[in-house]
């Protein structure tokens, strides 16, 4: 009889931010496993806009790894993919917006409860739609909250990769 390996859930840490609200901004993403032997980094990556706002820079942080994750997944299908992710957001925005808000805005025809326009209604669109081909493909997502700035190490990461992107956009700007 052959062993089954056990894997812990990946860690997806994110990040979004901008200099002025609108103004430019950067976004990052983190994706690591935990193994016995350590922490394996698979895949880091940050970006950045000209002119954005903060949240829309979070969700595009969240949206690109996952389409890392779903391109991973697709091109390793064999057994030693993870079929469990969390993905730690300092933004609640974030968090909340994908695990409770979106489906009374579905429900709403994308309108809040004081019935204006859902912002950014674009990439809540796109976030769930990959999302939903992750669990397609078998991952389970769980998204967590974290604090910023309060010393968790891939966190603080994404912090500074996602200043480094603002950097770069305001100096090619």
């Amino acid at each position: 009889m052959e062993a089954s390996l056990t894997y812990s859930p990946l860690k997806i840490f994110t990040d979004g931010g901008c200099s002025g609200n609108p103004g430019p901004g950067g976004w990052a993403y983190i994706i690591v496993q935990e193994t016995f032997q350590g922490h394996t980094l698979l895949a880091e990556e940050f970006g950045g806009e000209k002119a954005t706002t903060n949240n829309r820079m979070e969700l595009i942080a969240v949206i690109n790894s996952l389409q890392t994750l779903k391109n991973r997944n697709a091109s390793e299908r064999n057994a030693s993919v993870p079929r469990k992710a969390v993905v730690y957001t300092d933004s609640q925005y974030v968090q909340k917006g994908i695990t409770e808000w979106i489906h009374k805005w579905k429900q709403n025809s994308w309108r809040t409860s004081d019935k204006k326009s859902v912002k950014n209604q674009d990439l809540w669109v796109e976030l769930e739609a990959i999302s939903g081909e992750l669990t397609l493909q078998g991952v389970t997502l769980n998204w967590e909250w974290v604090r910023g700035h309060s010393g968790i190490e891939y966190n603080e990461r994404c912090d500074r990769m996602t200043q480094q992107a603002i950097a770069s956009v305001q100096k090619n700007a």
